[in-house]
């Protein structure tokens, strides 16, 4: 007759309560305001570091006490990415304060529908609608070119490139990421110099600068997407006898239009607030032109520029400009999330 063993016992791990970090960092806080007020003034900046270095220690060595070893190290781990997050929010949040606090006192609908048309001096009139429209040409171009080249050249190396032109491709590429943004404007600037001469400016010469810009972003981009789409789906089409090229449209482009829609988002505010390129191809106007292939013209970016230049009341036409100029890609932003979520594959929304 066999003889069983008796159970073991079960080891209950001793866990802190939920409370207790927030309980930590309250006390953290605490102990840092008192030390710093002790030794020296108390800043922000020297407050939020100590509290983060006596934080990460506190909680660290009472996890160790009470919950063992393992979880000390999650705790540490824990402290120190979010660390590393509130770091990376102190540039965004700081940078969005100045500008809306500086840019709401010159934003307003007036702002939004004049141009600078006989504004001299202090003159406390005057807008941006110009410069608005100049920057939705601008990008606009821009994108027409870069957009439609992006991803067919992202489609190309993916799904059917290979050997020398794909190396040589992908090699261009890479060497158009990383171009200084002068560069770009210099070299439309002088494709249209050779073509139609020294006084020809117009928003076409920006746009294609822009596009320099823009398309390698788009290609990155798109490509990394193109490359998460699991290979059984694009199997899976195969097998049931759809040719390549429906199931690139039909399953791959559908499966990561989400990703792909957020990736030109992305390159479109990476150039829309480019100004050295458009310094050189567009120059500056100070009223509408609604023309986007003769004449000068304004944009948001050279706007700023000019109006901070000025000084005094000016700048806060620049402050507001830069408002403007983020709302507008935030619109973009809004507007590309409802695309992606309107176009994305059922399961994936």
């Amino acid at each position: 007759m066999s003889v069983l063993a008796p159970p073991l016992p079960v080891r209950r791990s001793r866990k802190l309560a939920r409370w207790a970090p927030y309980a930590v960092l309250a006390g953290s806080a605490a102990f840092s305001a008192g030390l710093l007020a002790l030794l020296t003034t108390v800043t922000i900046a020297g407050l939020f570091a100590l509290t983060a270095v006596s934080y990460a220690v506190a909680i660290t060595t009472l996890s160790r006490v009470v919950e063992g070893p393992r979880w000390a190290k999650d705790r540490l781990a824990t402290a120190l990415v979010t660390l590393a997050f509130l770091l990376a929010l102190i540039p965004l949040v700081s940078l969005l304060a100045i500008v809306v606090g500086d840019g709401l006192g010159g934003f307003s609908w007036d702002f939004l529908s004049t141009d600078m048309v006989g504004v001299f001096g202090s003159m406390t009139s005057g807008g941006a609608l110009h410069a608005i429209i100049g920057t939705v040409y601008v990008t606009g171009i821009a994108s027409l070119v870069s957009i439609p080249l992006g991803i067919f050249t992202a489609i190309y190396l993916v799904e059917y490139g290979q050997g020398r032109l794909k190396r040589g491709i992908t090699l261009l590429v890479d060497v158009m990421t990383g171009i200084p943004s002068i560069v770009a404007g210099l070299f439309a600037y002088t494709v249209f110099l050779v073509l139609f001469g020294p006084a020809y400016k117009s928003a076409l010469i920006g746009g294609v600068a822009l596009a320099v810009l823009m398309t390698p972003v788009v290609i990155r981009s798109v490509e990394e997407m193109l490359r998460l789409v699991p290979n059984e789906l694009r199997e899976a089409s195969y097998a049931l006898g759809v040719p390549k090229w429906l199931t690139v449209v039909k399953v791959v482009l559908r499966t990561s239009v989400a990703g792909i829609t957020t990736g030109v988002m992305i390159s479109i505010a990476r150039v829309i607030g480019e100004t050295a390129p458009l310094l050189v191809t567009v120059g500056i106007a100070q009223n509408v032109n609604w023309d986007a292939f003769d004449g000068r013209i304004a944009t948001l970016p050279v706007f700023v520029y000019r109006q901070y230049a000025q000084g005094g009341v000016a700048a806060d036409r620049a402050w507001a400009g830069a408002l403007t100029l983020i709302i507008i890609v935030m619109l973009l932003n809004l507007i590309a999330r409802l695309v992606s979520r309107y176009f994305a594959p059922k399961g994936a929304r």
